[in-house]
């Protein structure tokens, strides 16, 4: 029987959250904005990061009566090859997140429905799922479908556009005032298209990973000084 691999979570540093996004994720690209890179080692191998931030609206936690100081988004998880299971991998980062931000006391991640997506790494960790987000706008721009607010380039009348439909949500919380908050919140979990069901999800590195951010996380200086 093989033994498990030692898991190593530390902060990841610009440029090896960069390689980790642009090689191990679908989205093949860096998020913009400032952000609270976690890095991850199986017996000290880079093996890739799970990224934080503000996410893309300054009322992520305002459903959930959280200021921006106490709730981020999960924005990346952007892997390679790895033998342990993702979902053991999001608990030690997020612990990890917490102990240097204790005013955390939630995070919100989104599986995009329109890269074959359901979240099946938020199940495996018990996430709570509360439906679909609201549907946007994207433009074509930098040679690809994105929201406007993440691009450096200026849309104009001519620029091609098209309306993406929601994301599922997927919210974890940190203590149990907030597990308890959002329990009434919580709807049966969605089931892959194909109705196949994958191992941890983990064996294909390329379906991981969340929402785009516009924002900085200020609020998690620990990360950011790290990072």
């Amino acid at each position: 029987m093989q033994d498990k691999p030692e898991l190593k979570i530390d902060w990841a540093s610009h440029d090896a959250a960069k390689h980790a996004c642009e090689n191990w994720h679908y989205s093949k690209c860096l998020p913009v904005g400032k952000l609270v890179k976690v890095g991850v080692w199986e017996d000290e191998k880079f093996i890739g990061v799970v990224l934080f931030s503000r996410g893309a609206s300054k009322q992520l936690g305002t459903a959930y009566d959280l200021s921006q100081t106490e709730c981020c988004e999960l924005t990346r998880v952007a892997l390679t090859k790895h033998q342990s299971p993702v979902s053991r991998i999001l608990t030690i980062a997020i612990k990890f997140l917490k102990k240097n931000n204790p005013g955390i006391l939630l995070v919100i991640s989104f599986a995009d429905k329109t890269q074959g997506h359901h979240g099946g790494i938020y199940q495996a960790d018990n996430w709570v799922y509360t439906g679909r987000s609201a549907s946007t706008i994207e433009y074509f721009l930098e040679n690809r479908w994105q929201h406007v607010r993440n691009s450096h380039s200026k849309k104009t009348d001519k620029t091609p556009s098209r309306r993406k439909e929601g994301k599922h949500r997927y919210l974890k919380p940190l203590d149990k005032k907030m597990s308890a908050k959002i329990a009434p919140l919580a709807k049966p979990y969605p089931k892959r298209l194909d109705m196949r069901i994958k191992k941890q999800d983990s064996e294909n590195p390329s379906e991981l990973g969340g929402a785009v951010p516009t924002d900085t996380l200020h609020s998690l200086q620990q990360g950011e000084n790290h990072a």
